[in-house]
C-alpha cells in the first residue's frame, strides 16, 4: 500500500523545517510561560529570575564563544579566497546597500515621529536607573573617534575581550551642575566586550594579503577555511538548544519587568510608532531595495529566516545570531564566500533598527519636554542617528548607551533616556529582529549580484594561466 503523496510532502515538510517550528514554539511557550508565571505568584526575586535565566544564560554564553572564532575564520578564509578587485566589488556592494537601507530606516523613522507625534500623547514616569547615569556623559564626537579607535586596534588579543571608550567626568571637589563642557576631564578605558570593529578590520587586512600572497599563503588559507567549517560544525550543535535557551531567556524577561500595561498605557505611542517603523521598513523598505537590486521580492527567503529572526528576537544579539546567520544562508545555497564576508560586517556596522529607534525616540523625548527643533535639527538627528547605529555594538540595549549622543544632538539631558527606558527591552529584541533579517537579505541580494564575478574567480582558481575578463573590463592575470 502506497502512502499518500501528501503525507510524504507533510512529513518532508517538518523534518526539513523542524528546528525553525521548534524555536518558534519556544518563542510562544516563554511568552505564555512568563505570563502565567507573573500573574499567578507574587512577586518574585531577581535570584529566582535568575535560575530560570540560567538555561538561557547558558545558550547565549555559548553563541557568543563562537563570535571571535567564527568571525576571524569567517572573513579571513573569504577575503583570501578572492582576488583583490573581486573582495573589494563584494565590500562596495554590501556597503552600499548597508547605507541605504540605514538612511532609508532613519528618514521612515523621523517621518513617522513628526507625523503621529506620539510624544505629545499622555504622560510617562521617569524610570532613573544606574546605567542611565553611568553613561550619562557621552559626546558625539568622542564616540565616533572611539568608532575609528577601535578600528585599528593596537592588541589584536585584547581587541577579542575587550573595547576602548572615552569617559568624561567633572573633577574631584566640583559640583557638576554647570560646569562648562572644556572644564571636564576625559580618559580612555577599556571596556568588557569583544572590539567586533577591530576583529573585522584585521581579518579584512590578513585575508587581503593572504590573497596576493597567492602559493606562499596557501596554508594560511587552508588553516582559516577549515577553522571557519570547525566553526560552523559547532555552531550546528548549538542551534539545536535554541528553542530551549530562547524560552527561558523570554520567560525571565517577562517576570523581571513592571506592569506590561501601565508601560503600554504610558508609552503606547511611542511603542506604536517604532513598532509601525520597523514593519514598515523590515517588510517594505528592504523588499523594495532588493527589488530595485535583484529584480525580484525576498519574502519567500524571509520565510525561510524564521529560525535565525526567533533566535534573535530571543537572545536581543545580532552579533550571538551571526553563527545561526551565517549556517542558514550556507543552508539556503549561499556562496560561502559572500556568507561569511557580508554577514560578520553587517552584525558590525549595519544596525537598521537601532538607527530608526534612536531618531524616534530622540524627537519622542523632544516632543514630550516640548522642546521645539527645527528642520536643521532634525537633519542632525538623522545623521547623528545613522553614526550611532554603526557605533552600537551588537549586544543587547547597546543602542541606550549610543541614544545618548542622539539626545545631545537635540539639546536634551541624558537623564531622559530614563523615560523610555522601561520598554527599551523589549523594542530591543524587535529591532534586533529587523538588523539581521536586513543583514541575512543584504548577503542575499550581494550574492546575486555577484553571481557572474564568482564564476569568473572559479574558472581563474581552476586555471590559473587561463585569462578571464571581469564583467567591468578589467582583466584577471595570472
Amino acid at each position: 500500500m502506497t502512502r499518500p503523496k501528501n503525507s510524504s510532502k507533510f512529513k518532508g515538510f517538518m523534518q526539513e523545517n523542524s528546528l525553525t517550528i521548534l524555536t518558534i514554539i519556544g518563542v510562544a511557550v516563554g511568552i505564555i510561560v512568563g505570563l502565567i508565571l507573573k500573574n499567578s505568584t507574587g512577586p518574585w526575586t531577581k535570584r529566582e529570575i535568575m535560575y530560570i535565566a540560567f538555561p538561557g544564560e547558558l545558550f547565549l554564553r555559548m553563541l557568543k564563544c563562537l563570535i571571535v572564532p567564527l568571525l576571524v575564520s569567517s572573513i579571513t578564509s573569504a577575503i583570501g579566497s578572492l582576488d583583490l578587485s573581486m573582495s573589494g566589488r563584494i565590500a562596495t556592494r554590501a556597503i552600499v546597500y548597508y547605507f541605504l537601507t540605514t538612511v532609508s530606516a532613519v528618514i521612515l523613522g523621523i517621518v513617522l515621529v513628526t507625523t503621529i507625534r506620539p510624544g505629545q500623547v499622555g504622560q510617562v514616569d521617569e524610570f532613573m536607573t544606574d546605567d542611565v547615569e553611568k553613561n550619562s556623559k557621552v559626546l558625539t564626537p568622542d564616540t565616533l573617534m572611539d568608532l575609528v579607535r577601535n578600528m585599528f586596534s593596537d592588541n589584536i588579543v585584547q581587541a577579542t575581550m575587550f573595547q576602548y571608550r572615552t569617559e568624561i567626568s567633572a573633577p574631584k571637589n566640583i559640583t557638576q551642575k554647570d560646569l562648562p563642557m572644556e572644564l571636564w576631564e576625559f580618559s580612555g578605558k577599556y571596556k568588557d566586550g569583544s572590539n567586533v570593529l577591530g576583529l573585522v578590520m584585521f581579518s579584512i587586512i590578513l585575508g587581503t594579503t593572504i590573497g596576493r600572497m597567492r602559493e606562499q599563503g596557501k596554508l594560511l588559507q587552508e588553516f582559516f577555511t577549515t577553522l571557519s567549517e570547525a566553526m560552523m560544525i559547532i555552531t550546528s550543535w548549538v542551534i539545536w538548544i535554541s528553542p530551549l535557551g530562547v524560552a527561558f531567556l523570554i520567560t525571565a524577561k517577562i517576570i523581571e519587568m513592571h506592569s506590561l500595561v501601565l508601560v503600554v498605557q504610558q508609552l503606547g505611542w511611542y511603542f506604536l510608532t517604532v513598532m509601525l517603523g520597523l514593519i514598515l521598513h523590515g517588510f517594505g523598505t528592504i523588499p523594495l531595495l532588493f527589488f530595485l537590486g535583484s529584480g525580484s521580492l525576498p519574502y519567500k527567503y524571509i520565510g525561510k529566516l524564521s529560525q535565525v529572526l526567533a533566535t534573535a528576537f530571543g537572545t536581543g544579539s545580532s552579533s550571538a545570531t551571526m553563527p545561526c546567520t551565517i549556517k542558514c544562508l550556507d543552508g539556503m545555497g549561499m556562496d560561502p564566500r559572500v556568507t561569511r564576508f557580508v554577514i560578520p560586517v553587517g552584525a558590525t556596522i549595519n544596525m537598521d533598527g537601532t538607527a530608526l529607534y534612536e531618531a524616534v525616540a530622540a524627537l519622542f523625548i523632544a516632543q514630550y519636554r516640548q522642546v521645539s527643533y527645527s528642520f536643521g535639527t532634525v537633519i542632525a538627528v538623522s545623521i547623528t542617528a545613522t553614526a550611532a547605529s554603526i557605533g552600537a555594538a551588537g549586544i543587547p540595549q547597546a543602542g541606550l548607551v549610543t541614544m545618548v549622543m542622539v539626545l545631545d544632538t537635540v539639546g536634551l539631558p541624558a537623564k531622559d533616556v530614563s523615560l523610555i527606558i522601561a520598554v527599551d527591552w523589549l523594542l530591543d529584541r524587535f529591532r534586533t529582529t529587523i538588523n539581521v533579517m536586513c543583514d541575512a537579505i543584504g548577503t542575499i541580494l550581494v550574492n546575486k549580484l555577484s553571481v557572474k564575478d564568482l564564476e569568473i574567480a572559479d574558472r581563474n582558481a581552476a586555471d590559473p594561466h587561463e585569462l578571464v575578463e571581469l564583467s567591468n573590463g578589467h582583466e584577471l592575470k595570472d
